[in-house]
């Protein structure tokens, strides 16, 4: 479900997906190729939620800030994913049950590990492999992270267009569709 709330109404880039079973409201912005999947919600009803191009958003996540934020292109946020970040960079996948809390950034291709809590105001280095509840820098992201981060990006692009081709899509997309993007 897409819609507006009082003023602010969603735009989605007409390649973008989103399901017929996730709810976006408010002052979002959806990028080229990114995907929304069942269950997901994004709430921007006070801030601004900006999403780059090619970001999968997967089952059940909430996405919802204490200020503006960006999600930059080619990011993966998990199944059932709690995230307040303020920004999160390009090239950095939050793995399935995460927490990120508010004001939090995380920097270019990092990776915060399945079931790890990323406290409020926590600024993430690039690069970096983060792990834990509290979360904690483990180390530098290693090329087998940097691969499967692209193989879901990757698979997640394919997997949209196989369910809008299958008209799985918010029924409503079309109206919230910016083709000035």
């Amino acid at each position: 479900m897409i819609r507006s709330f009082g003023d602010k109404t969603p735009r989605i880039h007409p390649t973008a997906f989103v399901s017929e079973a996730a709810y976006v409201v408010g002052d979002v912005e959806i990028g080229e190729g990114s995907s929304i999947w069942p269950g997901t919600v994004i709430r921007a009803n006070r801030y601004k939620i900006k999403i780059g191009k090619f970001v999968n958003i997967q089952d059940n996540s909430v996405i919802h800030a204490d200020e503006d934020c960006t999600y930059g292109d080619y990011v993966t946020v998990g199944h059932s994913v709690m995230c307040h970040a303020t920004i999160v960079e390009d090239h950095c996948l939050i793995g399935n049950g995460a927490t990120v809390n508010g004001y939090a950034n995380i920097r270019h291709h990092s990776l915060v590990a399945s079931g790890s809590v990323v406290l409020e105001r926590v600024e993430i280095p690039p690069n970096s492999l983060v792990v834990g509840a509290p979360a904690e820098v483990k180390r530098t992201v290693m090329e087998r992270h940097l691969q499967v981060m692209e193989k879901y990006s990757t698979d997640y692009q394919r997997y949209s267009q196989e369910f809008k081709e299958a008209g799985l899509q918010d029924p409503d997309q079309e109206k919230f569709t910016d083709h000035n993007m």
